[in-house]
């Protein structure tokens, strides 16, 4: 038997049976075979998400085989890759071809399909999340259909699909919209908690990108600003090799775990721990093509939970939640992470319809995250927050339509694709009910 587990450690499954399919058709017999014999059916991803979303009960699909770019137009400036292709692989590929995503999340481990199906996203921009960076997609659906779906051709399962939660179909194929390779300046600087949150709306408006990170029990944020340079006049200037390995691999992730431990084992040093590090930030500016400067590597594993919450309440909550942590106990040794999203036009989106202030709450793997969470979580609840897909939440299909106006409009489309529940799991019943 092939145990199924996420990256974090919280999820774990047991397949019954295990396929790696190589096209379309390959999957389409593994979803045929699965329906006809009762069974369910998920194609896995990297195991990034948080959540049981991908755990496999059934036949368990490996995405190892779907992998690479299919096409390239450069008139419509699309390229379409296979569904299982890691994110890190296209920004590779696409930087050698002169292209470029607009906007990504700062990891870039996930399959393309895990991260557009999950609601992976960034800050800012015109588009935010990867999910509203497609133009197109192909799917497997319940019977074992192969269905292309675009603005054009079946809008409503394209608007439902870009965000599926695997719930609609397994995703062989994904057409992103991207732009000529260009240059980003990364700004980042050190600041006081009241400075930032007075400058956040300037932050946002007045540059391209804008990430802001709180240190728990501290007065002390971290501000990174990125922007698109002048392609006629601009050169990179990136980090030189020293101070990057300095900055982004001892200090973010052998020195960051190393005191993540030391916190573990003695929870009352984590607020001098967080001062500390916050003193040591220093201001830094570099540029280099987009994908290196808005990802990074994590090699820390943590816990996640993050909720998007209107725009313009989601100041106040950040406050809210600080106030929380002050009045307890808790001793959290990871930054809480602040970014801003445009609205989109995508079904469950955590973004539809409504700019967002995304609000993510970490912990160490081996921390307990339970009473922190479920705090902040009333709070992010009480504020209209949607739970971001892949990360931990504890919302149910009896509340979710409430925040989601196109809740079932998603419902109907499942419905049509999957009435057989051939992509169920224990996660999509708990989301959207049988």
């Amino acid at each position: 038997m092939s145990t199924w587990k996420n990256w974090s450690g919280l999820e774990s499954a047991t397949p019954e049976r295990v396929l790696t399919p190589a096209d379309a058709d390959e999957v389409a017999d593994a979803v045929r075979e699965a329906a006809e014999a009762g069974r369910t059916v998920k194609m896995v991803g990297t195991g990034h998400s948080f959540t049981s979303i991908s755990a496999p009960e059934g036949i368990m699909l490996r995405p190892d085989a779907l992998t690479g770019i299919t096409s390239i137009d450069r008139d419509a400036m699309t390229v379409t890759a296979l569904s299982g292709t890691p994110l890190h692989v296209l920004n590779a590929e696409l930087e050698r071809l002169g292209l470029s995503l607009h906007n990504m999340g700062d990891i870039a481990e996930q399959t393309l399909a895990g991260a557009t199906s999950t609601g992976t996203h960034g800050t800012g921009g015109v588009k935010a999340s990867l999910s509203a960076q497609l133009a197109g997609l192909r799917l497997v659906t319940g019977d074992g259909s192969i269905v292309d779906a675009s603005r054009e051709e079946n809008p409503d399962i394209f608007a439902a699909a870009r965000i599926g939660l695997g719930a609609l179909g397994v995703i062989t194929h994904l057409t992103f919209e991207v732009e000529p390779l260009g240059l980003l300046e990364a700004h980042e600087q050190p600041m006081g908690w009241d400075e930032a949150l007075a400058r956040h709306d300037e932050f946002v408006t007045g540059n391209h990108h804008c990430d802001m990170y709180w240190f728990p029990h501290t007065d002390r944020m971290q501000v990174k600003t990125n922007n698109r340079l002048d392609p006629e006049t601009a050169t990179a200037e990136p980090l030189g090799r020293v101070r990057g390995w300095v900055d982004d691999d001892f200090l973010s992730n052998t020195l960051f775990g190393v005191v993540n431990r030391v916190g573990n084992a003695a929870p009352g040093l984590v607020p001098r721990i967080n001062e500390v590090s916050g003193r040591l930030l220093s201001e830094r500016r570099y540029s280099d093509v987009p994908h290196k400067v808005f990802t990074s590597p994590r090699r820390v594993v943590f816990k996640e939970m993050e909720y998007a919450v209107p725009r313009e309440v989601g100041l106040d909550v950040l406050r809210e939640a600080r106030a929380l942590i002050d009045r307890n106990d808790w001793r959290i040794g990871f930054p809480v992470e602040v970014r801003t999203t445009p609205a989109d036009d995508i079904t469950l989106g955590t973004s539809s319809g409504r700019e967002s202030i995304y609000l993510a709450f970490h912990v160490h793997h081996r921390a307990d995250h339970r009473a922190y969470f479920a705090g902040v979580e009333a709070i992010l609840k009480a504020a209209g927050g949607r739970p971001h897909w892949g990360k931990v939440h504890t919302r149910t299909a009896a509340d979710l339509g409430s925040v989601y106006p196109r809740f079932e409009e998603f419902l109907a489309v499942r419905d049509r694709l999957d009435p057989d529940r051939v992509f169920a799991n224990s996660y999509l019943r708990r989301v959207l009910g049988d």
